[in-house]
């Protein structure tokens, strides 16, 4: 009886280590193997950031420059592309709970980030700027000409530039619009004065709209690079996308697109 049981427990420990050996090797299986075994990336977008990745109402389709680099990253792995719709407000508690492998809508890299989360290596030059009405052009040239009580300032919500507007114009009249992109046509129309975004979306909003200018597009608030966020536990996903960067910056791809959007 004793033989009986010890050649039982034996067997059950041979088959639980085979069991807790295959869970392992299944979820340590790195994020590139999944998505091409999977045939498609899941992307996280916002879909309110021009230039950088836009939803067409009409269509239905995103557009803009994160969103063709997003189809290069699809095409380098052959598989397609499943966008997952996100907000600026949830945009890191989504990634953290892996609600898709990447992000990418014009995402800035900052240190509260990478704590959270991963990010990619930089792939565009940015920076906190001022979007106005052209006849202010020379008023609102630095924080101190916005920071007054009369100035109004029109953000949307849950990100950087509402974070920036709290904590560097305190005096000015804080409004907030849910919808990103109507924000510019509100500054031209006199709803507001200023938005402050980074300089990839007010140049843009500018080249579109004549009643809108940047003063500060050369001298930014900050400096900065928009990067790909990713869970924590992506790592190889991570080393394949910086390197994928790399190929398109040495192929001069990045430079095409950031001419097509941002300079057209």
């Amino acid at each position: 009886m004793n033989k009986f049981i010890k050649i039982l427990f034996i067997s059950l420990s041979v088959l639980l280590f085979v069991f807790i050996l295959s869970y392992k090797l299944n979820n340590t299986k790195d994020t590139v193997q999944k998505i091409k075994e999977r045939g498609e990336i899941l992307v996280g977008t916002t879909g309110d950031y021009q230039p950088m990745s836009y939803l067409n109402p009409q269509t239905k389709t995103y557009v803009g420059f994160d969103v063709e680099l997003i189809e290069d990253l699809a095409k380098d792995l052959n598989v397609k592309i499943k966008y997952i719709p996100t907000t600026w407000p949830t945009l890191m508690a989504d990634t953290i709970v892996g609600k898709f492998d990447l992000a990418i809508c014009g995402i800035t890299i900052t240190n509260d980030r990478k704590k959270q989360a991963l990010m990619s290596n930089g792939y565009l030059r940015n920076g906190k700027t001022v979007l106005c009405r052209k006849e202010d052009l020379n008023k609102y040239v630095n924080l101190e000409s916005i920071n007054k009580p009369e100035v109004r300032v029109m953000e949307n919500p849950g990100g950087l530039n509402e974070k920036f507007a709290r904590e560097k114009l305190p005096k000015a009249i804080l409004i907030i619009h849910d919808i990103n992109q109507e924000i510019p046509e509100l500054i031209a129309n006199g709803k507001a004065d200023v938005m402050i975004t980074e300089t990839t979306e007010a140049i843009f909003y500018a080249s579109k709209n004549k009643k809108l200018a940047v003063p500060l597009a050369k001298k930014p608030f900050t400096k900065s690079q928009i990067g790909i966020l990713l869970p924590k536990e992506n790592k190889m996903l991570l080393k394949y996308v910086n390197k994928f960067l790399s190929k398109e910056r040495n192929s001069g791809r990045l430079k095409q697109l950031e001419e097509k959007y941002l300079f057209e």
